[in-house]
């Protein structure tokens, strides 16, 4: 597991787990539990993976303030 910050945003936890051929990234926000995942290409850097995982970990938090 391992931590990454979002461009200021705040911070969220990012784990990965390699399932088959795959990768799968889940990030949380601490201070809500919101948890999002994603399966990405294990070729494409952690950086890069952790970075669209916080992006969309983002906008599901962008989108439950609105609906609130």
């Amino acid at each position: 597991m391992s931590r990454a910050t979002d461009s200021g945003d705040g911070d969220a936890i990012v784990e990965f787990r390699r399932i088959g051929a795959a990768l799968k990234v889940v990030a949380i926000d601490p201070a809500t539990g919101t948890e999002v995942s994603m399966v990405g290409d294990p070729r494409l850097s952690r950086q890069e993976l952790a970075r669209l995982a916080v992006r969309k970990l983002q906008y599901v938090l962008n989108k439950q303030q609105q609906g609130q």
